[in-house]
């Protein structure tokens, strides 16, 4: 993990996330991607899902105390709207207490050339910003097609982990989302890809 934080101390301050409210249209000046790069493959294998709406199958990882969930809920994550270089992925979470639904989450990834940034899209129900948005992480290392680690420079742990937010899929079978401290799962939740199911509506914001 050593070389994982000397590359963070290169990175930090040096490379900014892309604002949550950055145009999805990105012509103007259109990279090219290497497509043997693992971050462009793992990419393009979450763009392979656009359009597509899959449901929560479990919480696997909690080890954070988190209280976000409480594991009774309804997920669904939709592959909503996808350019050639990003993605706006909703994650859509079931209240039910209250015979409703939160949606007011939106993960949003943005392919550059030599990395991948992840940022959090937090609308209230009005549409507007939440106080809480647009933090993320990136990529500061090539990680695979199936997995890759988006570190948050921001701060790191009380005993100095890296930490940040681990993404994988396995084509056909499940898409994980969820943070990370060096590498090891702190929280996380599946999405079963074996079954499409109907889209959610619009998350807050992007009706």
């Amino acid at each position: 993990m050593q070389s994982w934080k000397h590359v963070v101390v290169v990175l930090f301050g040096v490379v900014s996330l892309a604002a949550c409210t950055e145009s999805t249209d990105q012509s103007a000046s259109k990279p090219s991607y290497d497509l043997t790069e693992p971050h462009v493959q793992f990419f393009h294998a979450l763009r392979q899902l656009c359009g597509n709406a899959y449901s929560g199958q479990r919480i696997v990882a909690r080890n954070d105390e988190r209280e976000m969930l409480s594991g009774n809920e309804k997920l669904v994550v939709h592959f909503r709207e996808c350019s050639d270089a990003q993605l706006l992925v909703p994650f859509h979470i079931e209240q039910p207490e209250e015979n409703s639904w939160d949606r007011s989450r939106t993960w949003v990834y943005t392919l550059f050339s030599d990395h991948l940034s992840l940022s959090h899209d937090h609308r209230l129900e009005s549409g507007e910003h939440d106080p809480n948005t647009g933090y993320g992480g990136l990529t500061v290392a090539p990680g695979s097609a199936k997995q890759q680690l988006f570190i948050f420079t921001e701060r790191t742990g009380e005993k100095g982990e890296i930490l940040g937010w681990r993404v994988e899929i396995v084509p056909g079978k499940r898409y994980s989302y969820g943070t990370m401290a060096d590498g090891h799962w702190t929280w996380r939740v599946d999405f079963d890809l074996s079954q499409k199911i109907a889209p959610p509506p619009a998350p807050w914001g992007h009706e």
